[in-house]
């Protein structure tokens, strides 16, 4: 009498396994450093656009009031909770108002993470005019 516990199963052995995850690693290594400065390009997109639609806001603060504002909150800018904060946020990028006149202000976007792990954090800046620069290049 044959039993289900008598049936051969085929499969991986453990040493299989092991070459094919060593193999997958070794191929990560490689990839990894082409591909960091692509992440990072696509990381900074959120600071572009957190101070597009700040630069926005301005501009429409600027047509009711007649003049540029410095309180994000006035402006109804709501910073989202930052990575590195205790609230699991995910915003990589701190928004601040750095200076402003009333025809005139500036706005800078700072990066809480180092992206490439060489100890400089991406900075953006834009201005009244919307011009948009990257400041320190991570």
């Amino acid at each position: 009498m044959k039993t289900a516990f008598n049936k051969k199963v085929t499969g991986f052995t453990l040493s299989e396994l092991l070459v094919v995850l060593v193999i997958i690693g070794i191929l990560i290594l490689l990839a990894l450093p082409v591909l960091m400065p692509l992440i990072s390009k696509t990381r900074s997109v959120e600071a572009k656009q957190a101070l597009k639609h700040l630069q926005t806001l301005q501009k429409t603060y600027f047509y009711e009031y007649s003049r540029y504002s410095g309180d994000l909150q006035q402006l109804g800018f709501e910073q989202e909770a930052l990575v590195t904060a205790n609230e699991g946020g995910q915003a990589n990028y701190m928004v601040e108002i750095v200076n402003y006149t009333s025809n005139t202000f500036l706005a800078r976007a700072t990066a809480v993470v180092d992206f490439d792990g060489d100890g400089q954090f991406n900075v953006w800046e834009i201005d009244q005019l919307g011009n948009l620069v990257e400041v320190v290049p991570d």
